[in-house]
């Protein structure tokens, strides 16, 4: 089989790279810059946009299969920033995927795009999407999801996956994020509650994505969506206590009440509104409502139609993180 991923120079898309070379499959990495280690895996690499049309086109020539994975992710920055990747950006692979005859494509959502601002607890595929966002990536999300669900059809079957809180060694954005602020003293606990949320390790999120692109080139699943996780939710904070211990960090000190992070996220928007600031605010509206309600999902749909199962648990996902957290320490000492 012939692979394209977009956005392989990420965490996930690169982990996803990893495995389609390791089963025998040819892989196009699709990436902006220079990135030696997609090669060193096997895989060829495709310097480009996703908002370039041709580019992604000519990247997707042979392929049986596209896994767009590439994003604008984070709860701030330039709205046309949003617009253009992850909502032009999807509208150029299916339109590469039509033009090169490209048979699946199999796209990376998050479950962002059905969160009102409500606990959600048990959801499953059946949940309409949000009618209103807080930020403009799950707004974007939410529009590229649709288009690629309204592409589904004979000549190019589609689906959507959306996994929650992507975790694991290799991570570039959740672990480092947490592990710089607490270095810094700069990381509470937001409110009272510790809300379950879903969690999905890395290879458990890149199993989901393999066995859709097969479920796809074998046939018509039964849905064009699932919601994929670790099966196994977990308190936010309890979660975030075990990433820290992981990586030999304590706890947060403190906690902050959650109607001043919300009331902070909205003031510091503002703020950062008003100087034109590309830099992300310490909080935001989005950042507060994700850190304070419940999310998880019924991944039952996924386990039927697509045999997934969680293959890494909780536990063992926690003791690679931390033995390639210790590597990556001793790598920058030495």
């Amino acid at each position: 089989m012939r692979a394209v991923v977009t956005g392989a120079g990420g965490f996930l898309g690169e982990a996803l790279v990893r495995a389609l070379v390791a089963r025998g499959d040819d892989v196009v990495g699709l990436v902006r810059g220079d990135h030696p280690g997609l090669r060193s895996l096997g895989a060829t690499v495709a310097r480009g946009d996703v908002r370039d049309r041709e580019v992604v086109t000519a990247a997707c020539v042979g392929a049986d299969v596209v896994f767009h994975v590439a994003a604008k992710a984070g709860g701030w920055g330039p709205r046309s920033e949003y617009e253009s990747t992850n909502v032009g950006g999807t509208e150029n692979v299916i339109a590469a995927c039509r033009a090169a005859g490209v048979r699946a494509l199999v796209h990376t959502s998050t479950p962002s795009v059905v969160h009102e601002g409500r606990d959600i607890e048990g959801g499953d595929e059946s949940l309409p999407y949000a009618t209103r966002f807080l930020a403009d990536y799950p707004r974007t999300k939410a529009e590229a999801e649709k288009r690629v669900r309204a592409a589904n059809g004979p000549d190019l079957r589609t689906l959507a996956i959306r996994p929650h809180f992507i975790w694991g060694p290799g991570d570039r954005h959740l672990l480092p994020r947490l592990v710089d602020r607490a270095r810094k003293g700069r990381l509470r606990r937001i409110g009272s509650r510790d809300p379950k949320v879903d969690t999905t390790y890395v290879d458990t999120c890149v199993h989901a994505h393999l066995l859709a692109a097969d479920a796809l080139l074998g046939g018509e699943p039964a849905r064009d969506v699932y919601f994929v996780s670790d099966g196994d939710p977990q308190g936010l904070w309890s979660m975030v206590d075990r990433l820290l211990a992981a990586t030999g960090h304590a706890p947060p000190p403190g906690s902050v009440p959650a109607w001043v992070a919300r009331a902070a996220g909205f003031a510091l928007e503002a703020a950062h509104r008003l100087a034109r600031s590309d830099a992300e605010p310490l909080m935001t509206r989005f950042g507060a409502s994700q850190l304070t309600h419940a999310q998880w999902f019924d991944i039952d749909a996924a386990r039927r139609d697509l045999g997934f199962a969680p293959v890494v648990s909780i536990q063992e996902g926690l003791r690679h993180t931390a033995a390639w957290h210790a590597d990556a320490q001793g790598a920058k000492a030495n």
